[in-house]
């Protein structure tokens, strides 16, 4: 099978809600240390891989209609296409003893885009599925671009690449900033719902064009590569394995979120056999659409579980398909994926993500880093 790096990004394309969003959406983003935290790093990737479904179908179709079905979507969920904004706030209103002002951050759906990649690989579908490189190779099936520390407001946090192997399969790659990720899951059912604009639209009736205005092979005859002009981060795949639980907590009148984040690590290196680093970023979402990152840590771990608190817990372990559903999202009716692969990429000394519902029950993912195996 071709080397990991032989994928060429043939064209990228950005893309707007395909109407102005109104009012505006704001989500609050708390975090004392946001470099240290790698807060403009860690995403969260998805790969799904398609077969050839037909004489006419390929990625570079698919991409093409998606021009209009992600700009659709957008519209009904407009924050994934915002920015990374920093704001000023100032905490005391007598001017003439200012303290010193709040950097403050906070995801401003903007309707600013998302990045379209399309790209290549000289390679069938198959060779690549079954090669053993392949844990290695995916990373290369997503884009992503670390948010710029000093001027977020001009990065997207979310990544849609499609890569066409040269059966006529392709696989679509997504890459989509933590602090946004949630809005994947199944409850917001993003990826399903793009998935059937998507459908309707390439199935309208049979006046409708065969192929898209932005279908890149009709726009593109140079031939020639644009990866130079386009970088992507290395999302080094094989760094880290996440364990899901699903939490029920049976008093929900005491918040535990650090205690039910340790809990959750204590157990998670147990299962997998490996361990977190003493700190790492928790990030919390709440149910005010407001995030919060801050550090955690298991130094604290035997203070705080000792004796182990009585918290009504009960959990269940998860698989990704559980929390996303893309095994099932069919861009073209009747295409299952044949392959899906997830992981979170930027792990250095491991993290855990609780959704909207992490406080007082929902789910919690442990990230532990590793050197090699399957997430």
């Amino acid at each position: 099978m071709a080397k990991p790096n032989v994928v060429h990004i043939e064209g990228v394309l950005t893309i707007t809600p395909s109407k102005i969003t109104e009012p505006r959406q704001v989500r609050q983003v708390s975090a004392n240390d946001p470099i240290g935290l790698d807060l403009f790093g860690q995403c969260l990737h998805v790969v799904l891989y398609y077969k050839k479904a037909s004489q006419e179908d390929s990625g570079w179709l698919q991409a093409g209609w998606m021009k209009e079905s992600l700009a659709r979507a957008l519209a009904d969920q407009p924050m994934i296409s915002g920015r990374l904004c920093r704001r000023l706030d100032i905490v005391d209103d007598d001017l003439d003893q200012q303290p010193p002002q709040h950097d403050q951050l906070e995801i401003v759906s903007n309707d600013s885009g998302v990045r379209l990649m399309e790209a290549r690989i000289p390679t069938t579908l198959s060779e690549f599925l079954d090669s053993k490189t392949r844990q290695v190779a995916e990373a290369e099936l997503v884009f992503w671009k670390d948010i710029d520390e000093q001027n977020p407001q001009f990065c997207p946090l979310f990544f849609v690449q499609v890569t066409n192997f040269e059966c006529g399969g392709y696989s679509i790659g997504i890459s989509c900033s933590l602090l946004l990720a949630d809005l994947l899951f199944k409850e917001k059912c993003f990826l399903q719902k793009w998935a059937k604009i998507h459908n309707n639209i390439t199935s309208q009736n049979n006046n409708a064009p065969k192929t898209p205005i932005f279908y890149l092979p009709n726009l593109k005859k140079d031939g020639f590569p644009v990866e130079g002009f386009f970088s992507s981060r290395p999302s080094k795949k094989n760094s880290g394995q996440t364990f899901i639980f699903k939490i029920g907590i049976a008093e929900t009148s005491v918040a535990v979120d650090n205690t039910l984040a340790l809990l959750c690590v204590e157990e998670a290196e147990s299962k997998l056999s490996n361990k977190m680093a003493s700190e790492f970023p928790l990030f919390l979402n709440h149910p005010n659409n407001a995030v919060q990152v801050e550090k955690c840590s298991k130094l604290h771990a035997a203070t705080t579980l000792s004796p182990k608190p009585n918290l009504g817990i009960t959990s269940e372990g998860l698989g990704w398909d559980d929390i996303l559903g893309a095994e099932d999202v069919e861009f073209l009716a009747g295409n299952q994926p044949l392959h899906v692969s997830h992981w979170i990429g930027s792990i250095s000394g491991g993290l855990v993500y609780c959704d909207h519902e992490g406080l007082f029950g929902g789910k919690i993912m442990v990230t532990i880093p590793k050197e090699s195996t399957q997430i």
